[in-house]
């Protein structure tokens, strides 16, 4: 959960790897390096720093000159957050120079055998395990020391080399955390994200796990690890460098929460079917007959994703009448599930590259599985694993805290339960009603936004809180998880999630005026029963904000939001709850793009 930017060309490379790193600090924050191979004397100067990426900037001196070098942002995995542990890591000779994503698993073995051999090691860390074998290799080119190198180690990797025998190139690899290499005019780029590369460059390569590639100034080729050259034709991505710019907004989560009514439109747009009453996802490459043949749906995902495919699996239950469910995929992979070949199982993960998630699609596929990917980015690893998918077009989010990307995803799961429903018994008549509701979204998204002052007013009274209950019935019980992820996330106030039919049975014994509740109470069937809910915790003289379609006479404040299909109505339940998040977390002076202890892509286990 790291970020690499590496370049080689003419231009001074500092400048470039600095930026780079700014635009990749929301996947790790601890600490920052920096290496450079010299163009008069061919060596390798380093300069690193415990920190943020402008403490690194500050250490770097004036005339740092060179025109190739590779850059990393941490987030810890090995060893404390310090100089030392921050990458680029160097051998003793200080010949090379790796930055590295990812977690070696046999780490331990290797350092035990290379200090038996007499390297001493300087950092805590599992990456220095790479440099030193990449400087004892016997291997005359620079691609066959990296290979001889990385079929030693197990794990994870997204790596970058320098060596300065080897000035005229930069050797990346990849095994399960992504390497995205950027195509210029005589020059070339490499990063762990495409968020470093689009201020220079819209032509990308994404490498595949087991792919190695050398890039020159003017050249790249890319290879296996046993050395059988690939072909690689470089695609063109469609955001651009203003995309991942504040907008006027004092952070990225405040830009990314503001977005979603424009998000949801585009997810939206060119997929509706008013004729049929349904919608084109052309990318799910599954038939109608297929799609009646599915028995059971299976969703995967983390964190947020998770919590996102729960209100999918809703949905699809609802609309298409197939059991679903949701599981984290992170448990999943580890539980030897039984894989049934009516089952369509489907992969959630915002950057497409989320470790848990894709080792349990490659597990799932080597046992015959269909597999969709839903996902925000084009040519991840996921989508590039799965049979099928839907892209999510959030645009790229850069807060740490999932908001507009969960959004979209949930958009997108009413997209494919609408679509299995009318291949299977939803009537004409259900499947104009979603898409009207669907088209509502985004003004109704709107609508809530407009109520920020009142939120934040809120917000600044249950700021001092140290705990919060977050509770819903079924449709509002993953709303409830979101909410208090969210809130845990970017303000850490302990919050916690509850089915609010549960509070009979344990929770209600944690009611007392010190911890607010926050209950969501959608205008459907179980309206009454959430009242009754809210009844229980008034009478244990518990304090509630109600997220609700009409003024709760229970609640003590009620965020009041607008009435859509029972079935999308948590789409739009949450997003109040974000700017709660959000201010709260003001309130408190957190560091709200960049939690703490957090980073936006896990890329590690």
């Amino acid at each position: 959960m790291c970020g690499i930017v590496g370049y080689i060309g003419r231009r001074e490379v500092a400048p470039l790897l600095l930026e780079g790193l700014q635009r990749l600090e929301y996947r790790g924050y601890d600490s920052a390096g920096i290496a450079v191979t010299s163009p008069k004397t061919g060596t390798l100067k380093t300069v690193k720093a415990k920190g943020r990426v402008r403490d690194l900037e500050a250490k770097v001196p004036a005339r740092f000159k060179g025109t190739t070098g590779i850059a990393h942002t941490r987030w810890a995995t090995h060893g404390a957050p310090s100089d030392v542990n921050a990458h680029p890591h160097l051998d003793a000779e200080g010949k090379v120079a790796v930055v590295h994503n990812g977690i070696i698993d046999n780490a331990a073995d290797l350092r035990r055998k290379l200090e038996a051999d007499g390297v001493e090691f300087l950092s805590e860390t599992d990456t220095e395990v790479l440099v030193h074998l990449i400087a004892r290799s016997q291997a005359e080119k620079l691609e066959d020391k990296v290979r001889e190198t990385v079929r030693l180690i197990e794990g994870t990797y997204g790596i970058a080399v320098l060596h300065a025998d080897f000035p005229d190139r930069i050797v990346v690899a990849r095994n399960g955390s992504p390497v995205v290499l950027g195509i210029g005019e005589k020059e070339m780029f490499v990063a762990s994200d495409i968020a470093a590369l689009v201020a220079h460059t819209r032509q990308i390569v994404t490498l595949d796990d087991g792919e190695m590639a050398t890039l020159k100034a003017d050249d790249f080729r890319t290879y296996t690890t046993e050395g059988t050259r690939t072909t690689a034709e470089p695609t063109t991505v469609e955001w651009e460098a203003a995309s991942y710019d504040m907008g006027g907004h004092d952070t990225y989560m405040h830009k990314e929460i503001h977005e979603q009514a424009e998000a949801v439109d585009r997810v939206l747009r060119g997929r509706i079917d008013d004729r049929f009453s349904t919608v084109h996802l052309g990318g799910l490459n599954l038939d109608a007959r297929e799609a009646r043949r599915i028995r059971r749906v299976k969703i995967l995902g983390c964190g947020t994703s998770y919590h996102a495919g729960m209100i999918g699996a809703q949905m699809i239950e609802e609309l298409a009448r197939i059991p679903a469910d949701a599981e984290p995929a992170s448990e999943f992979r580890y539980r030897n599930a039984v894989v049934d070949p009516d089952t369509l199982y489907v992969a959630v993960s915002q950057s497409g590259e989320t470790y848990d998630v894709l080792a349990a699609v490659q597990e799932l596929k080597r046992k015959g599985a269909r597999v969709l990917g839903v996902v925000n980015v084009v040519g991840s690893a996921i989508a590039r694993e799965a049979d099928g998918g839907v892209y999510v077009h959030a645009g790229p989010e850069v807060c740490v805290v999932s908001t507009k990307c969960f959004t979209n995803t949930t958009v997108a799961f009413a997209l494919l339960a609408l679509h299995l429903g009318r291949t299977r018994d939803l009537s004409v008549r259900d499947g104009k009603r979603i898409i009207e509701g669907l088209r509502r979204l985004p003004a109704q998204i709107s609508e809530i936004l407009d109520q920020e002052e009142e939120i934040k007013k809120l917000a600044l009274e249950y700021a001092e809180a140290r705990s919060m209950l977050f509770i819903g019935r079924v449709r509002g019980y993953p709303v409830a998880r979101e909410a208090s992820l969210k809130l845990k996330e970017v303000s850490y106030i302990h919050a916690e999630a509850y089915p609010a039919s549960e509070l009979k049975h344990g929770p209600l014994a944690l009611i007392e005026p010190a911890l607010p509740t926050v209950a969501i109470v959608p205008d459907d069937d179980l309206l009454e029963k959430n009242r009754a809910a809210m009844e229980e915790i008034k009478a244990r003289s518990g304090r509630i904000v109600a997220v609700a379609h009409q003024e709760q006479e229970k609640a003590d404040h009620t965020i009041v939001v607008p009435k859509n299909e029972d079935e999308l109505d948590p789409i739009l339940m949450g997003i109040p709850l974000q700017l709660l998040a959000y201010h709260t977390a003001l309130a408190l002076g957190r560091d709200i793009d960049k939690p703490r202890n957090l980073a936006k892509s896990v890329t590690v286990e």
